[in-house]
């Protein structure tokens, strides 16, 4: 049974990006999405296109507590301890926070109380995606697996409050779980055919990310772009809010979502394309897509602006720096439109 919230959880419920985003140069990128999304709830970029240690799963390299990693021929391996890898790790995200603060500085922000969002792997993708030393994925050792939820809460705890420190200001975490899933259905591939990987049990999934969820304190949004989400573990976990990808709903999917608003929660709706589409939505055009799947749920329109949010659908890094701009005016604009005058859409 999920989890009923007494009052609504409306930081999300605005627009917003999902982290990452094109290009090498922090300081553009903060530059862009404090300047679109400042008002809204902008977010710590991750620029995959540096290369190593700073996509998804690089990035925990700067955050977990004792433990290292290291690259492997697949991508990345858990290692006995901190080298060039996890350096590389910590030297970018230092990079990006710097750019961050310096353009929060410069908008006028700091103090303000316009919360910020930083993403990091959630603990079964993250688990997923890292090999333990003899090649096969972390996901299949349990130990591991506790191992390295716990060590990413903790990384996750300081940097947001070192964060929350420099901005004066909120920071909420978003867990990204791409592989979530594929674990609990049991569709990971293992190293070989020989080798399959357990689907992970959906009770150990939820206790994973309430887990992280309690080490990190405040709220935490998970942001999943799967076609077809683990509900039974979303509802369950105590997480305040879900990002997801809703240009494709079917029509369990749309009772999921009404379930998880209903118990007081907040849903980011991924409806922004995340590369340049043959037409540019009009920004009326994409309220009116929210508006649409909330009306067919039955929500009164109210619910639009105190626990409904849109963003891009994923992931912007293979977007051009031209289209990322526009997606992120586009997620702002809407966002107002849902959050001021959710009765004329």
């Amino acid at each position: 049974m999920s989890v009923q919230y007494g009052c609504p959880v409306t930081s999300f419920a605005t627009g917003t990006g999902l982290g990452s985003w094109p290009g090498t140069s922090a300081r553009a990128a903060a530059e862009v999405v404090v300047g679109e999304l400042g008002g809204s709830l902008a977010h710590l970029v991750e620029l995959p296109g540096r290369g190593v240690g700073a996509d998804l799963i690089g990035r925990a390299g700067a955050l977990l507590v004792e433990i290292a990693i290291d690259t492997a021929p697949r991508g990345y391996r858990l290692a006995a301890r901190p080298g060039a890898v996890s350096r590389r790790a910590v030297s970018l995200l230092a990079e990006d926070t710097d750019a961050l603060e310096e353009a929060w500085e410069i908008a006028g922000l700091r103090g303000g109380g316009r919360p910020v969002k930083v993403q990091a792997p959630g603990p079964l993708t993250l688990a997923a995606e890292l090999e333990l030393a003899n090649g096969h994925r972390a996901i299949t050792d349990p130990g591991a697996v506790r191992d390295l939820a716990a060590s990413l809460a903790e990384g996750l705890k300081t940097q947001r409050a070192d964060l929350s420190r420099r901005l004066d200001t909120p920071v909420i975490v978003q867990l990204d779980e791409p592989s979530l899933a594929a674990a609990v259905a049991g569709r990971l591939a293992g190293v070989t055919a020989l080798s399959p990987v357990p689907a992970v049990d959906e009770a150990v999934a939820t206790a994973l990310l309430d887990g992280c969820a309690e080490t990190i304190g405040g709220e935490v949004l998970v942001h999943s772009c799967a076609s077809k989400l683990p509900w039974n573990v979303l509802q369950r976990s105590t997480i305040t809010a879900l990002a997801l990808d809703c240009t494709a709903l079917d029509s369990s999917d749309y009772d999921q979502i009404g379930a998880f608003v209903d118990s007081g929660r907040t849903v980011v709706m991924g409806l922004v394309p995340a590369l340049a589409p043959a037409r540019t939505p009009a920004v009326e055009e994409l309220a009116k897509a929210v508006a649409a799947i909330t009306d067919r749920i039955g929500f009164a329109r109210s619910v639009l602006a105190e626990r409904v949010g849109i963003s891009p659908v994923c992931g912007m890094a293979g977007a051009s720096a031209a289209w990322a701009r526009t997606a992120a005016g586009l997620v702002r604009k809407a966002g107002e439109v849902l959050a001021t005058d959710p009765e004329a859409i």
